[in-house]
């Protein structure tokens, strides 16, 4: 039997079963690694030996009675994690021999549980791209169609698990860096809840890997099925040992509802500052008439949910507000002057980005303030709803584009360009008032590619969206596997 495609339940209930071994598992993905990944470039960084070494551990564990959540299960990790003796670069070629001495806390984690680490998967120069390609590793390639991305920065980890190469991995999410590699590569990923998954030992090069908690940035599981998510999500959650975990234990609430026509959802396709593609509004159109038929209550306008225009000036401030914190002062001023002669009347998304990398502390506590304004306001919503469904970017994979100045790009949405990371405005509905949000797959494009879309839920109530997207699932189906030459 070809186990490539069998979720990481499945493996463990064939492991357990004793149907086949961890090491067989691991042969057959490093060898389908070896195969197919010369096209994709998913694998940047292969730990192979001691992959082997660490299933075959699994296997004698397991034989003395061990049973940890993942234990035998082939997985990946983005190459921006920490894993002692493997080199971290995020991309950036002055860090390519950077060697971090000890595992991330959620590589610490995975190992705990039991997964066999087969390498790490390629990422954009210093995270900081809707694509994955750097002049270490190169590009990462779409499964579905090489001339496309496969997204970014967890592109190489959505690579990966589409093209069959380990069952489950780990990823990062700042400006839809799970979700949108998830929705163009046609798997599952999830973005939890701002501050539920610690991410020390997630860090640039060659920063020390302290404990921190950031104002927006998350890591989360990334899957070939709903249920996978929940899994893995149940290994990363909790605070830092470091830190709160001193204190505190983590217990999610379980979902809202068990079964689909129980659901309350909002379903968006149009936003005020970006069109929707055609594509991924039929994707959206899918997912709502599923709900619909199933007898869940759909409503498509609602006066409790926040402002999407401001909502999507904040969070351009906020995740462009760090981008310049280590420019030249000369460049910077430079910004600065640029930005002092924006009108004031000047709410475009541009402007924000501009307006962003020059915030003084005291612009920032302003929109902080803001944005617990739209927080309480998700909060009334969701008394309401259960989730929010909407796209997560407005079309699906791009042709690559490496223009080596991203502001100067632009995004064909339906024949008409828009600039490059105007896209972004979707993901960062979830990510500026930290909400948790599942990227699931909905079918494919009539070009063949595959289309996503997310469901927001409640703060901390990451389990409603999860089961949401396990329910659709079993609906309109799931991840299909592409066909890889």
């Amino acid at each position: 039997m070809e186990w490539t495609y069998q979720s990481a339940e499945e493996l463990t209930a064939a492991l357990r079963a004793g149907e086949v071994s961890s090491a067989e598992l691991t042969d057959e993905a490093i060898a389908r690694i070896e195969r197919d990944d010369k096209a994709i470039n998913a694998i940047c960084v292969p730990d192979f030996d001691r992959a082997r070494v660490t299933a075959r551990a699994a296997d004698q564990a397991r034989a003395r009675g061990d049973d940890r959540p993942l234990l035998g299960v082939p997985v990946t990790v983005k190459e921006s994690y920490d894993v002692a003796g493997l080199p971290t670069t995020w991309g950036m070629p002055p860090h390519r021999d950077h060697v971090p001495a000890e595992d991330a806390v959620q590589v610490s984690r995975l190992k705990a549980a039991g997964a066999v680490v087969l390498g790490k998967t390629n990422v954009p120069l210093g995270l900081q791209d809707i694509q994955s390609f750097n002049e270490i590793y190169g590009t990462t390639n779409n499964p579905w169609n090489s001339a496309r991305t496969s997204g970014g920065s967890s592109g190489g980890s959505a690579a990966a698990l589409a093209s069959g190469f380990g069952a489950l991995s780990i990823g990062s999410d700042l400006a839809g860096s799970l979700r949108t590699p998830a929705h163009f590569c046609g798997v599952y990923a999830h973005k939890p809840t701002l501050g539920l998954a610690p991410v020390r030992g997630m860090v640039a090069p060659t920063a020390p890997p302290l404990p921190t908690e950031p104002d927006l940035a998350v890591v989360g599981p990334m899957a070939r099925t709903a249920r996978d998510l929940q899994l893995l999500l149940d290994v990363m959650t909790g605070p830092d040992p470091l830190t709160l975990g001193r204190a505190y234990d983590v217990r999610l609430p379980p979902a809202r509802h068990e079964r689909l026509c129980d659901f309350r959802v909002l379903v968006l396709d149009e936003h005020p500052l970006l069109p929707t593609g055609s594509a991924v509004r039929a994707g959206v159109e899918r997912v709502a008439g599923a709900l619909a038929d199933s007898g869940a209550r759909v409503e498509r306008h609602s006066a409790l949910l926040p402002d999407l225009a401001e909502a999507a000036v904040l969070y351009t401030q906020f995740l462009f507000s760090g981008s310049t914190a280590h420019f030249p002062l000369d460049s910077y001023a430079e910004l600065q002057t640029r930005a002092a002669a924006l009108s004031p009347d000047d709410r475009s998304l541009e402007a924000a980005r501009l307006r962003g990398m020059v915030l003084t502390h005291r612009d920032w506590m302003v929109i902080a303030n803001r944005r617990e304004i739209h927080r309480h306001g998700w909060r009334r919503l969701f008394a309401e709803f259960d989730a929010v469904v909407c796209p997560i970017t407005p079309t699906p994979a791009f042709p690559h584009d490496h223009a080596p100045d991203p502001m100067r790009r632009r995004l064909d949405i339906d024949g008409v360009a828009h600039p490059y990371f105007d896209q972004l405005i979707w993901a960062g509905l979830a990510t500026m008032p930290g909400l948790p949000a599942t990227a699931v797959p909905t079918g494919r494009s009539p070009e063949g590619l595959p289309v996503g879309v997310q469901l927001i839920g409640p703060m901390f109530e990451d389990r409603t969206p999860l089961r949401l997207a396990d329910l659709l699932e079993q609906t309109i189906g799931g991840f299909q596997p592409p066909q890889l030459s």
